[in-house]
C-alpha cells in the first residue's frame, strides 16, 4: 500500500518504471494525474511541473509519443481547471453565507468575500489565472476561487486555455529540449519559478511606476 501511495505521489520519479510496465496505459494515468492535480482542490499535493518536465523527457528519448501527450495533457489542465472552476462557483454561495462578524466563523464565512473575490478577479483574474499554473498549490486554489467568486466564465476560459498552453508548453517542451541536462533536470523547480518570475516584472514595475506617479502628484 505504501508503495502504491508513494507511485501515486511521485509518478514523475518512477514514470520510466511505470511506463514499461503499463505500456500505453500510461498516457491515461498521465491525464489522471493531470487532471487531478489542477481539477480537484483536495489533490494539490499531486505532482505538476515535474511530471510534465519527466514525460518530457521520456517522449524525447522515444518512450512516450510526444504529439499524443501534448494533446491529452493540454485536454486534462483546461478540463481540470474547468471543472475546478464549476466546484468553486458551486461551493462559494452555499459556504459564504454570512451577513455579519459576530463570529469567527461568520468572519471567515462572510459573503462580502466572494464579492470582494470577484471584484478582484474581473480586474486582475486574467494573470492570476495564467500565472498560477506556474506555481504548485496555487494553481489547485486559483480556478477553485475565481468560481466561487464568480468571475465572468468567458473571460476564465479565455485565461485557462492560455495557462493551459502556455504551462503544458513550457514544462512539457523544456523536459523534451533538455531532460538529458543534470542541472536542469535537477532544478527545474527553480526553473519553473524563474519562469513566473520574470512573467511578473511588468506588473511589478506597473505597480512601482504608478506609486511613484502618485507620490509626486
Amino acid at each position: 500500500m505504501s508503495f502504491l501511495i508513494d507511485l501515486f505521489l511521485h509518478l514523475d520519479r518512477h514514470l520510466v518504471t511505470v511506463a514499461g510496465e503499463y505500456g500505453p496505459w500510461i498516457y491515461a494515468i498521465l491525464f489522471l494525474i493531470v487532471f487531478a492535480e489542477t481539477g480537484l482542490v483536495v489533490t494539490p499535493f499531486l505532482p505538476g511541473d515535474s511530471l510534465l518536465f519527466a514525460t518530457g523527457a521520456l517522449a524525447a528519448g522515444g518512450v512516450l509519443d510526444i504529439r499524443v501527450v501534448s494533446t491529452l495533457l493540454l485536454a486534462a489542465a483546461v478540463l481540470g481547471d474547468a471543472v475546478n472552476y464549476s466546484l468553486g462557483r458551486f461551493v462559494g454561495p452555499r459556504v459564504f453565507v454570512a451577513g455579519d462578524a459576530t463570529g469567527l466563523l461568520h468572519r471567515l464565512l462572510n459573503r462580502h468575500h466572494l464579492a470582494r473575490a470577484h471584484e478582484f478577479f474581473e480586474r486582475h483574474g486574467g494573470k492570476a489565472v495564467v500565472l498560477g499554473r506556474f506555481v504548485p498549490i496555487v494553481r489547485t486554489f486559483v480556478p477553485f476561487v475565481a468560481g466561487a467568486g464568480t468571475m465572468t466564465y468567458s473571460r476564465f476560459a479565455v485565461y485557462n486555455v492560455t495557462g493551459a498552453i502556455a504551462w503544458v508548453g513550457i514544462c512539457l517542451g523544456a523536459g523534451y529540449v533538455f531532460g538529458a541536462v543534470p542541472i536542469v533536470k535537477n532544478n527545474f523547480s527553480l526553473v519553473a519559478l524563474g519562469i513566473v518570475f520574470v512573467s511578473i516584472l511588468p506588473a511589478v514595475f506597473e505597480v512601482i511606476n504608478s506609486r511613484r506617479g502618485g507620490s509626486v502628484a
